[in-house]
């Protein structure tokens, strides 16, 4: 049996960087303050001292150039590891993730692919200022040649953060930043992969199906087992990765229930949800037997810290949106 450390969500990620770079050559880590000072969550602590300037490299503050630099890396061969600081500030290295990063497999006609892996703390909670607590994950969902990844325990950073590094196409990985350390897990010392595509039933149930991801995990977790209290069981799936989806499990659990309901905290307009509803609708109609429910963020700007909690989905919150489906 292979030994463990009790680690939060922000340790975990560091020490999958630590694993692929100690097993990989070719992996390099890259951003702003990821080196020396170790990252402004700390997630590439100690990196920069163990490795070298020349596999965990500060860069000048330019998403653009980060991205683009790494793109070329991975045409190269190498596995680079970019780090945006936050995901609001991915929008000037957007050209290159859109224009380059997604197509390069298809433009070289699959002479190329980039196995790189952009990552970015993301979501909010935090009380941080402006531009750093967008969920944008539609972003980069939307674009094909891009799988999108967004774990939600310390377990899970580590081996999906290892698998998207292995992969060869290109992966964004978005970290929800509010539970960086909100709670531990034990995790193995030794190399291990999460895949890349598959969603975790985290509960069972069959009354309805609720499908999340990320933060929004926990307080999804929080309204079942208080519903369930209530004779109301509800089957909690984590999708882990928002690209590809998991479309098996996503039916199979609506199949199961007849019921569902989507919780994430990105704007509602345009959100993961209305593809989930989408699916739900082209490949498990007849199963149907009430709306299907989303408890998300609102189509405002991300807001201030007055309002952050209100914002976004609450355990209480989402009890009632999976109330509002059970008794329809």
């Amino acid at each position: 049996m292979s030994e463990t450390q009790n680690l939060t969500l922000v340790q975990a990620i560091r020490d999958g960087l630590h694993t692929e770079l100690r097993e990989d050559d070719d992996v390099v880590v890259m951003g702003q303050d990821v080196g020396k000072n170790g990252g402004v969550f700390r997630a590439t602590e100690g990196l920069f001292d163990e490795f070298g300037g020349d596999r965990v490299i500060d860069t000048p503050l330019a998403e653009s150039g980060i991205v683009g630099t790494a793109v070329g890396m991975a045409a190269m061969g190498m596995r680079p590891v970019p780090e945006i600081q936050f995901s609001g500030f991915m929008y000037p290295g957007f050209d290159q993730i859109v224009s380059h990063m997604a197509r390069f497999r298809t433009r070289s006609r699959g002479r190329f692919t980039l196995p790189m892996t952009l990552r970015a703390p993301y979501g909010g909670g935090i009380r941080a200022p402006e531009h750093h607590s967008e969920s944008k994950e539609a972003f980069y969902a939307h674009e094909a040649g891009l799988k999108v990844v967004i774990p939600s325990t310390p377990y899970e950073a580590k081996g999906l953060l290892a698998a998207s590094i292995r992969d060869p196409d290109p992966v964004v990985f978005l970290e929800p930043k509010l539970i960086y350390r909100a709670f531990r897990e034990e995790v193995p010392e030794e190399p291990y992969t999460v895949p890349i595509g598959e969603a975790a039933t985290r509960r069972e149930g069959d009354d309805v199906a609720v499908f999340t991801y990320g933060a929004m995990t926990r307080p999804t977790l929080e309204a079942a087992e208080t519903l369930g209290e209530e004779g109301i069981e509800c089957e909690v799936v984590d999708l882990r990765t928002v690209s590809p989806l998991d479309r098996e499990a996503i039916v199979e659990a609506f199949e199961k229930t007849g019921r569902a309901v989507v919780v994430h905290e990105a704007p509602k307009t345009g959100g993961l949800a209305g593809e989930i509803t989408a699916i739900l609708q082209e490949e498990a109609l007849l199963y149907q037997e009430a709306p299907i429910g989303r408890v998300t963020g609102f189509d405002v700007p991300y807001p201030l810290y007055a309002l952050e909690d209100y914002y976004l989905p609450s355990a209480a919150r989402i009890e009632d949106g999976i109330l509002e489906a059970v008794e329809f």
